[in-house]
């Protein structure tokens, strides 16, 4: 079982960066497959980039590649997502998500999830 934690989110104005952690408890983070999901009032629960266990392959949503990187460090039980060149429909509460062994871009392929952290930002 893993917990996490995100943190990192926060106000910014379009073409601002942010980057997101996502801390875990537990001494089996490496076996977990890490995703970022997104929700904007009103909307469902959007995928946004995925990192393998190991960190190895990564994917992201078409509308963030070349602006977002996911990326993990194992030895600090911790994911990130780093966002640049951010614009208002970037804006929602972003989560972390954990699977055990294998990445999925479904949000109810994942069994973990932290209590998500709030970005904005302004035109």
């Amino acid at each position: 079982q893993v917990q996490l934690v995100e943190s990192g989110g926060g106000l910014v104005q379009a073409g601002g960066s942010l980057r997101l952690s996502c801390a875990a408890s537990g001494r089996t983070f490496s076996m977990y497959a890490m995703g970022w999901f997104r929700q904007a009032p009103g909307k469902e629960r959007d995928f946004v980039a995925r990192i393998s266990s190991s960190g190895n392959a990564v994917y992201y949503k078409d509308s963030v590649k070349g602006r977002f990187t996911i990326s993990r460090d194992n030895a600090k039980n911790t994911v990130y997502l780093q966002m640049n060149s951010l614009k208002p429909e970037d804006t929602a509460v972003y989560y972390c998500a954990a699977r055990l062994y294998g990445g999925s871009s479904s949000w109810v392929e994942y069994g973990y999830w932290g209590q998500g952290t709030q970005v904005t930002v302004s035109s």
